[in-house]
């Protein structure tokens, strides 16, 4: 972390410190860049061998967009989660807005994805949300989030 909060790079190991997910729901394999409470970045590989391909166009592999708003929203927990007053909570899907898909993601892409928070009020807050393959646009719109305590705790 450098000077003004700034994470330059977090590894999975270091995505599943901080989110609950877990294979196959953990969805996102690099975070790139992290400014908590402001923004973060990262990126997921699709490979062939994704559980979703085996029943969604099998013979056409195509990304399923509701995991590419969900990849989308472990990016945006990624900056809520931590910011210091929202460390061991978790950051529950509350709604999306203004969603629109552009291009198909496929086997051999890599998702390339960013969350812009817009709004934070207590435990509540929106974030706009871009996900790209090879710089162009596949999937944008805005992710609702709540934040609440966790009931349990969660292991490996």
């Amino acid at each position: 972390m450098d000077g003004d909060g700034q994470v330059d790079e977090l590894s999975a190991k270091e995505i599943m410190s901080v989110l609950p997910h877990r294979y196959p729901f953990l969805l996102i394999d690099r975070i790139t860049a992290l400014v908590p409470g402001e923004r973060a970045a990262g990126y997921k590989n699709i490979s062939l061998n994704e559980p979703f391909f085996q029943g969604h166009f099998p013979g056409e592999p195509v990304m399923p967009g509701v995991l590419i708003i969900e990849a989308l929203a472990q990016v945006g927990a990624m900056a809520v989660l931590s910011q210091e007053q929202h460390r061991n909570k978790l950051a529950l899907f509350a709604g999306i807005d203004n969603f629109r898909f552009k291009q198909v993601v496929r086997p051999g892409d890599r998702l390339d994805l960013s969350v812009v928070l817009t709004k934070v009020r207590g435990g509540f807050g929106k974030g706009a949300g871009e996900a790209r393959v090879d710089g162009k646009l596949a999937a944008a719109g805005e992710i609702w989030f709540a934040v609440t305590e966790k009931e349990s705790k969660i292991t490996d």
